[in-house]
């Protein structure tokens, strides 16, 4: 039996509830919304289950959360962080059969920037040992609403639009597509992630700040008829790129990256094109899909990161004490994840 010590460090949000603001997943300094601390181990509940913190990964919706912007509020004093990898130390009661597994795991209850982490065993994932501590990190919220997104547009035809293209979530999207035989049509800020792009699974990729863009994409639509607009941007462009897709077409919003609030200039393509606009959040996916379901896109996930289709890049690696002085500087790398580190 492992002997836990009575407290552990962690990295805990300062405010609660909502702050009623939409300022985008960004930060000037951690120090304004994170606090670092020291706190009792907590204890595993009936169907929960103690992590030991071998990694966890830094998302957009982190930041969403921690500024009090996300769709669940913020309980000030509990350590931040959704999603991580870790060891099983301790279980409660219907959790037994993950003791001493390796997990990669969404926390409930009790955030992932800590050495220790209160979960629901529902929300674990077993690892392969083939799968290393970094992509277990990041092997649920991004790989899973990757699969799950891909579904949607696999079932409206052969094209799709996917923003914020050189995201990881963008970039596991490309890939999986081309491997399902859709086009994917990348969306991105810089001309310079055209190429790595398109080697990754983009059949075209259009930048924003190309003034011929939305030409190029009307010219696309027209071509290629993509009726699912994956978007994690949710901007003015986003809507103009939803007026030029074809009937039927869905605006699916996962993300709000973008500050700015988009007005809708062309509503009555919704009553006449039968177009519709709509959100997915990975949360009611996990509760609403069947096991089975699951299981099969949790197995083709953890394959796809063990053979390497997929990966987990890493743009900054961070000591759990070093979150609240150097997170923000961190996030200022693009192209990759944060990686936090006991």
């Amino acid at each position: 039996m492992t002997t836990l010590p009575p407290n552990m460090f962690a990295v805990i949000q300062t405010h609660d509830g909502y702050s009623g603001s939409a300022t985008g997943p960004f930060i000037e300094d951690a120090a304004d919304w994170l606090a670092e601390a020291e706190l009792p181990v907590p204890e595993p509940g009936p169907g929960q289950v103690l992590i030991k913190l071998r990694t966890a990964s830094v998302n957009p919706s982190d930041l969403h959360f921690i500024k009090g912007e996300y769709g669940q509020p913020r309980v000030k004093g509990t350590p931040a962080g959704f999603e991580g990898c870790g060891d099983v130390v301790a279980t409660g009661t219907g959790a037994e059969a993950l003791q001493g597994q390796r997990v990669a795991f969404v926390a409930a209850g009790s955030g992932a920037w800590a050495e220790y982490i209160v979960t629901q065993a529902l929300m674990c994932i077993p690892l392969r040992p083939d799968i290393s501590d970094e992509d277990g990190s990041a092997q649920v919220i991004n790989p899973m609403t990757a699969m799950a997104m891909v579904d949607i547009a696999r079932g409206a035809g052969d094209a799709f639009v996917v923003s914020a293209a050189t995201s990881q979530l963008g970039k596991l999207m490309c890939s999986l597509g081309r491997d399902l035989g859709l086009k994917p049509i990348a969306i991105v800020r810089r001309a310079d992630a055209v190429e790595s792009l398109k080697e990754l699974g983009a059949h075209e990729v259009l930048v924003t700040s190309d003034p011929d863009m939305m030409q190029k994409f009307a010219a696309l639509s027209m071509e290629l008829k993509p009726r699912v607009f994956l978007d994690a941007v949710t901007d003015q462009v986003s809507e103009q790129i939803f007026c030029s897709m074809p009937n039927g077409a869905r605006w699916v919003i996962y993300g709000k990256l973008s500050p700015e609030l988009p007005k809708l200039t062309q509503t009555g393509q919704l009553i006449f094109m039968g177009k519709r606009i709509e959100g997915f959040w990975l949360t009611k996916w996990m509760t609403s899909t069947p096991p089975a379901d699951q299981m099969r896109v949790v197995g083709e996930v953890q394959a796809r990161f063990a053979d390497g289709r997929w990966k987990t890049d890493v743009s900054e690696r961070l000591g759990l004490r070093d979150v609240v002085a150097n997170l923000a500087n961190a996030l200022k790398k693009s192209d990759g994840k944060v990686i936090i580190t006991p």
